[in-house]
């Protein structure tokens, strides 16, 4: 089987769209490597996270041939590619973040899309116009021609259902995983040391994501003020480490950290590299992950993966992600969200059984099992050609 994939996230996106994009393509190539996997990349000089894919040598490259659409790579991309990918002759085409070709009709093969979230739709404010204009534009188009759906989550499948009035039959929801490291045991030299390169507390509950409005990691901010007025001694000890990448944001937390008296109480990094990040969770007691809406919650698995407690809002697809062993509180609710940090910052019984808890729920997404889930998505298609 000949497939074609849109990489150009999983050339040129170190975050969501990226990493899911290099994970299908590694997981298909490493359980069905008697396939051909073919990568249409707008531009060969942005490739810069392929080689995260260990099977990189694996998967052939396609690049916009020389004339007009080396001077057109966006427009190659969503026009242009149709034809190279009807003339290398494939037999599906996959659309890995949220977008087909307008005119992939023409291509002579199967079409599948990912969906990963309606987000754009749902909560408009986090979106300027434009975007939203084109992101309407694209997703339904390709929900309307692609022959089946891969939804990232349950909550998007129930998304798409219920905006673009698509039947549920074809829908499938496939989840993403996480990398394995998460999952696996570091040396503790290496936990010092990434402990003491980045001057980390003693004991800390770890954010990772975006610091923007959209993750809401205020309530978590909020969650320590109330505390702090209330007396609760906790409120004294917490400490909140926040990864992720830097916006305007960030600056009102620490404005309102400061207002409250609470300076000390977070520390922001914004420039991990992807190499120390699984120790910043071995190292940590807790993990936050607050965020309003999501189209999965990747942290949230990450976290549980590697053993932590972890605390999430309700809303979207948290759950999910976080498994019946996390706690959830509603993304508006400071009280619930400290009540949350108090009992898991305090209790280490419950940290143990919600880590345990966590661990088993990550086995749900081994390579094995959602490679099983996606190939059927592949083996459905075709056997409708």
């Amino acid at each position: 089987m000949k497939i074609g994939f849109d990489a150009k996230r999983a050339a040129q996106n170190r975050t969501g769209l990226g990493n899911y994009s290099r994970f299908v393509l590694r997981i298909l190539s490493e359980h069905k490597p008697e396939n051909g996997y073919h990568l249409y990349i707008p531009d060969e000089r942005r490739t810069p996270y392929l080689n995260e894919i260990p099977t990189l040598a694996a998967l052939k490259q396609h690049f916009p041939a020389a004339g007009i659409w080396r001077g057109l790579r966006s427009i190659w991309r969503i026009w242009g590619v149709t034809a190279d990918i009807r003339r290398d002759g494939m037999d599906i085409f996959h659309g890995l973040s949220n977008e087909l070709p307008l005119n992939i009709t023409r291509a002579g093969c199967k079409t599948i899309v990912t969906i990963h979230d309606l987000i754009f739709v749902t909560h408009p404010q986090y979106y300027h116009l434009v975007d939203r204009l084109i992101y309407g534009y694209k997703f339904k188009r390709a929900c309307r021609l692609a022959d089946k759906i891969i939804a990232v989550s349950e909550y998007t499948k129930q998304e798409i259902m219920r905006i673009y009035g698509t039947p549920a039959e074809k829908i499938s929801v496939v989840y993403q995983g996480c990398d394995p490291v998460f999952a696996q045991d570091i040396a503790s030299e290496t936990l010092k040391d990434v402990k003491a390169r980045y001057n980390l507390p003693e004991r800390y509950i770890l954010y990772v994501g975006s610091i923007e409005e959209r993750k809401n990691l205020m309530l978590v901010a909020r969650a320590l003020a109330a505390m702090k007025k209330e007396g609760n001694s906790a409120a004294d000890d917490i400490r909140v480490v926040a990864v992720g990448r830097h916006t305007a944001y960030e600056d009102r937390i620490k404005r309102f950290l400061a207002d409250n008296g609470l300076t000390d109480a977070f520390m922001f990094h914004n420039n991990v590299p992807y190499a120390d990040l699984p120790s910043f969770y071995k190292n940590a007691d807790a993990f936050v992950y607050p965020s309003r809406i999501e189209g999965f919650g990747i942290p949230l698995l990450e976290a549980v993966s590697a053993g932590l407690p972890a605390i999430g809002c309700t809303g979207s697809c948290l759950e999910e992600a976080g498994g019946p062993g996390s706690i959830y509180t509603r993304p508006d609710d400071d009280r619930a969200m400290a009540d949350a940090i108090t009992r898991v910052w305090s209790d280490a019984a419950l940290r143990q059984k919600m880590g345990d808890e966590g661990r088993k729920h990550a086995e749900k997404f081994t390579d094995d099992r959602l490679f099983a889930s996606l190939y059927d998505v592949y083996k459905a298609v075709t056997a409708d050609r």
